[in-house]
């Protein structure tokens, strides 16, 4: 369950250290618009902290230690929304700067966008698997 926290957390400090980013790159920058940015704050808020709270009440509760699809969920889920905020920021700095970028380029961003999305699938797909198991065992 420590591992939840301590991952939580992190994604916390993520979270902070993206709206402050946010803030601060689009003021230096002069930009006033709409940008990804914006977004990425909350994305780490929200599928970071507090689903990873939510998470290690779920395996606390659930008893799944040593659940297989639990721990692939873990490392898939952490794997998927890092990236996930690698391409947030990247096109976010894209678009504050105007960069206009070659076909290729944007469609190479643009894929590892749907690859982080496909990750969370995965992951979340495990996720509930985990769940369903954990509540058989407690029927």
């Amino acid at each position: 369950m420590k591992k939840f926290i301590k991952c939580s957390f992190l994604y916390f400090l993520a979270a902070m250290a993206a709206g402050v980013f946010y803030r601060e790159f689009t003021k230096f920058s002069g930009f006033e618009g709409n940008t990804v940015l914006a977004d990425m704050h909350v994305h780490l808020m929200a599928l970071g902290m507090l689903f990873f709270l939510l998470a290690a009440m779920l395996y606390k509760n659930l008893k799944l230690t040593g659940n297989k699809a639990f721990g692939r969920f873990f490392v898939i889920y952490n794997v998927g929304l890092p990236l996930l905020a690698v391409t947030m920021l990247t096109r976010g700095i894209v678009q504050v700067k105007g960069i206009e970028l070659s076909r290729g380029m944007n469609g190479m961003l643009s894929g590892f966008a749907g690859i982080s999305h496909i990750l969370l699938l995965l992951a979340l797909l495990f996720f509930f698997s985990a769940l369903k198991q954990g509540v058989a065992t407690e029927e």
